[in-house]
């Protein structure tokens, strides 16, 4: 017996010498692989004065002053403090608003010139590729950019096409064309999400495989979001574990359910091509069930309808003006769609998905205007600018740097040759973080791609 007792506790003092294997280090996904390189353009102080100023909250300043500093908006008001080498630009009978920002384009993913060589929005491959990146595919030479700065245009939201349930990430650019995109990246901004429902995934998944119907579209979501919860799960345990001293392995990383669970932990934007207002109250419950928050309706023909709902659930609606009749979910437009949405108050705003209408955006605006004051709905130009800063700015996740003129905030800016809201009004000088980056009366500033020498693109100047 007594052998055997020293048998182990010899055994004993084996094990008790043994360390424990060292805890790996803490394996954590990258958010944010491709940073924004963008550096702001060299820029002088700048006051204009005598101006009529829209600030994007709502408000108007009659013959009002602006000044930017250090690529900044300093000071706005009735009077500023002009600074001793500041430049100043006498603004009589002009307008100052902030840059128009577009939630809505596709520049450089189907760029100019429009060939299937330069086809790029639709990894039209599966119904859920959340794996993709609009980034990837942007193309800095396409000459739309310069021709939306033309327009006012100072930041834009690009996003992959809308043939997929789940398209993929979305980029925010400031508009200063660039060799690259990663140099056009609207610093910290954060991703979005494009996903669609309605006509265009169960057209282009008919005969695919489906869904082909809109039975199926839901269906395909909710199958994504239960897959995104189990991925998040997985590497919330991971970390708890991790946390509490365990030496444990990382989940595998899935880049779609990626993004899909960036998505459940509210750092991406979900953004969803949507037309008829049944559709969007079923997304909006997909969006409750799943405890998500979808930050715009795109297209959104049919918002009038439900604009109350939109306003309850912090939803924004992006939308055309006029466009109408194209398909048979774009039949129910009315021109008074922004205007009822903004009347409920909601979040309206005006968007493009054209080439073509990124460059008169504020036209846009005017027409519904327009159509409002006609249907007796009264809505002022100083409220109206909302539609095509502030509220843009919300839904990409950047209004506390843009979207409007307040203190502190990037200076991008535009002066108009007159009442912004009038066709016969021009964006005569363009900021971007206080740097003239256009100049309606300098072509020797103006942006060029190699594809406009000596063949401009559709619509241009």
């Amino acid at each position: 017996m007594k052998l055997a007792f020293v048998a182990a506790s010899g055994a004993f003092l084996v094990a008790c010498s043994e360390k424990p294997p060292e805890q790996k280090p803490l394996a954590e996904l990258k958010s944010n692989p491709f940073p924004s390189t963008y550096q702001p353009l060299p820029s002088v102080a700048t006051v204009i004065k005598n101006v009529t100023i829209l600030d994007g909250l709502g408000g108007l300043i009659e013959n009002g002053m602006l000044l930017m500093q250090d690529g900044d908006i300093k000071a706005v008001g009735q009077t500023v403090s002009i600074p001793q080498d500041a430049k100043v630009i006498d603004g009589s009978g002009k307008w100052v608003t902030p840059g128009i920002i577009d939630t809505h384009s596709h520049l450089g993913v189907y760029p100019t010139p429009d060939v299937n060589a330069h086809s790029d929005g639709n990894e039209a491959t599966k119904p859920v590729t959340a794996e993709v990146w609009a980034e990837h595919a942007v193309w800095p030479q396409d000459a739309g950019f310069s021709a939306a700065l033309a327009g006012g245009i100072t930041s834009l939201q690009i996003l992959p096409g809308s043939a997929n349930l789940v398209g993929g990430r979305t980029v925010t650019l400031k508009n200063v064309p660039n060799r690259s995109v990663q140099e056009m990246k609207f610093p910290e901004a954060p991703h979005g999400l494009k996903m669609a429902c309605g006509e265009n995934p169960k057209r282009v998944y008919g005969e695919k495989g489906g869904p082909s119907t809109r039975m199926g579209n839901v269906a395909g979501y909710r199958q994504a979001w239960i897959d995104a919860q189990e991925y998040k799960k997985k590497w919330d345990d991971y970390r708890e574990k991790h946390a509490n001293g365990e030496n444990v392995e990382p989940p595998k990383q899935d880049l779609k359910l990626d993004t899909l669970a960036g998505v459940l932990n509210g750092e991406i934007k979900v953004h969803m091509h949507c037309y008829r207002a049944d559709e969007m109250m079923v997304m909006m419950d997909v969006m409750k069930e799943f405890d998500y928050q979808i930050s715009s309706f795109h297209h959104a023909v049919e918002a009038y309808k439900i604009a109350d709902t939109l306003a309850e659930n912090n939803v924004c609606a992006s939308m055309w003006a006029d466009w109408w009749g194209f398909k048979m979910e774009a039949y129910d437009a009315i021109q008074e769609n922004i205007a009822l949405v903004h009347q409920a108050k909601a979040c309206a705003i005006v968007h493009s998905d054209s080439d073509l209408g990124i460059q008169r955006l504020n036209q846009e605006a005017a027409k519904v205007l327009g159509n409002a004051h006609r249907a007796g709905i009264s809505i002022s130009r100083a409220d109206a600018w909302q539609w095509l800063s502030a509220n843009p700015a919300k839904s990409m996740g950047v209004f506390d740097k843009t979207g409007s003129l307040e203190a502190g905030k990037d200076a991008d800016v535009v002066l108009w040759s007159g009442d912004p809201f009038s066709t016969y009004t021009l964006a005569e000088h363009v900021y971007i973080d206080g740097a003239l980056v256009y100049d309606a009366n300098n072509p020797d500033i103006w942006p060029v791609s190699d594809f406009e020498v000596d063949q401009p693109g559709e619509g241009e100047r």
